[in-house]
């Protein structure tokens, strides 16, 4: 198990401290210069292959957009993303449109939710984390969603030693309705969620509060996820690097925008007013005329961005809700950002089956919400759409390119176009492994983020059909091993 505390494990080197002491248009200035220099070998690459480009745009095209892509998140998350528990945004909405954002009280009640099914194994190290937050006025709440092994021993063990209230539910209700119960009870200016399998540093939930009382405008935060098991197999090691590199550039580059589109499960926290009205919508989600069972955190995370354009339909579909009727929250255009500093491991699948059943238990929730989010990013602004098209494109064509590189080109041929694209694949994974290893110097797990781009591009890339294919099956189920 990790230790548990916060980000800044170490002493910022001599050029962060250098940087931090500055002014902040010279600290960000300085910043954009040192982006454009870690990425001038690749922007040298582009620069000799552009010229190529209208001569083979089949063969190159592909990958020069990739390139392009990445050079693109990494140049944003780099040069521009700062953390909104240490230091005040620069980018933020004008003065008169903050106004329309009811700051939170400078210690607001938290209620911290957690759902939990069969999780006799590790329920108490995540729910001890939970109620060891150093967070001052916090309420517990945990659902037992109809345990049957002892998982409800613990919990009545851990509710008389810490306080804490736990919610015994005598029907399986799933993931969204259990934790939309604990919503009833919950008296929280904020709710926050975390997985059963996940450990918190103490200072991670207050970090997340920290930037939602500093800034108004943010409906909900994101913390930062990695591998509470990473050193278990071949699986858990990638995907410990695959972690960070989707919350420290990929969130990083969205939170600029202030439009990340999934607050992840392991920390999710979120303005009571933001979501409230919305708690129905999520927990009777229906999609191809169907109940959409998982949690889907991007989902929820759809409804603080698109409330200000799908808010008012959706609260009508539920009107007669205590959700709604209780109090009508004004539909709003709430910010959704990312607190770097805000840590929380949890358990991945340690297995390649667990580890399948998860990849695609993943990609139906991309398609789902590739539905409802989609019908609206366009609208918050040119970066946020560039952002959150260019991913939904190079997902649903990753298997299109597969099929084309791996399949297609060896049976006419064109071998060494296979081999060009694995290239292609090899190099982006070492461009985010380097990415991590300058955010983690001295942790040799960089090398196995490029294996992790060719598990990518070789096996789950064909997930996309197949699970757009079994969409309406699915059950609450999770596990690492």
């Amino acid at each position: 198990m990790p230790q548990l505390r916060s980000a800044r494990r170490h002493r910022p080197g001599f050029l962060r401290r250098r940087l931090d002491r500055q002014d902040p248009a010279i600290r960000h200035a300085a910043r954009r210069v040192l982006t454009l220099l870690g990425l001038l070998p690749l922007l040298l690459i582009l620069a000799r292959e552009a010229p190529r480009l209208a001569q083979s745009p089949l063969v190159l095209g592909y990958g020069f957009t990739v390139l392009v892509g990445t050079i693109a998140m990494l140049y944003i998350a780099y040069s521009r993303y700062d953390d909104p528990s240490e230091r005040l945004l620069r980018r933020r909405p004008r003065a008169k449109d903050l106004a329309a954002f009811p700051a939170l009280p400078a210690a607001p009640r938290v209620s911290f939710l957690l759902a939990v099914k069969d999780e006799e194994d590790c329920i108490e190290d995540c729910v001890r984390s939970m109620a060891g937050s150093d967070y001052p006025d916090l309420q517990v709440i945990v659902v037992d969603d109809l345990s049957e092994d002892g998982t409800r021993d613990v919990l009545r063990r851990l509710e008389a030693e810490l306080g804490i209230t736990v919610i015994y539910l005598e029907k399986n209700l799933g993931k969204k309705h259990a934790l939309v119960r604990a919503c009833e009870i919950a008296d929280g200016d904020v709710i926050a969620f975390t997985d059963s399998d996940c450990i918190l540093a103490p200072d991670a939930l207050a970090r997340c509060i920290r930037a939602l009382v500093t800034h108004p405008e943010l409906g909900a935060v994101s913390g930062h996820a990695r591998a509470l098991n990473a050193a278990d197999t071949f699986f858990t090691k990638a995907q410990d690097v695959w972690y960070e590199g989707q919350f420290r550039v990929a969130k990083a580059a969205e939170a600029t925008f202030g439009s990340v589109t999934c607050v992840s499960g392991p920390l999710a926290v979120f303005r009571r007013d933001a979501i409230y009205n919305y708690l129905p919508a999520w927990a009777g989600d229906r999609f191809l005329g169907a109940p959409f069972r998982f949690a889907t955190d991007r989902q929820l995370t759809g409804y603080v961005l698109g409330q200000r354009w799908r808010g008012k339909a959706l609260k009508r579909r539920y009107a007669d809700s205590p959700f709604i009727t209780a109090q009508d929250y004004p539909e709003r255009a709430w910010r959704i950002g990312y607190v770097q500093s805000a840590k929380v491991w949890t358990n991945v699948p340690a297995r390649f089956k667990p580890f399948m059943k998860q990849q695609i238990r993943w990609k139906k929730s991309f398609i789902r919400n590739m539905f409802f989010t989609g019908s609206f990013m366009w609208r918050r602004g040119i970066g946020p759409a560039a952002l959150y098209y260019g991913h939904a494109l190079w997902v649903v064509a990753a298997p299109v390119m597969a099929f084309r590189h791996l399949l297609w080109a060896p049976l006419h041929g064109a071998a060494f176009l296979t081999l060009l694209y694995l290239c292609g694949v090899v190099l982006k994974g070492c461009v985010w492994g380097l990415a991590f290893k300058i955010d983690n110097p001295g942790d040799g797990r960089w090398r196995y983020r490029p294996l992790m781009s060719l598990l990518s591009a070789l096996v789950l890339a064909w997930l996309l059909p197949y699970s757009f294919a079994t969409i309406r099956r699915g059950v609450w189920a999770r596990g690492a091993n």
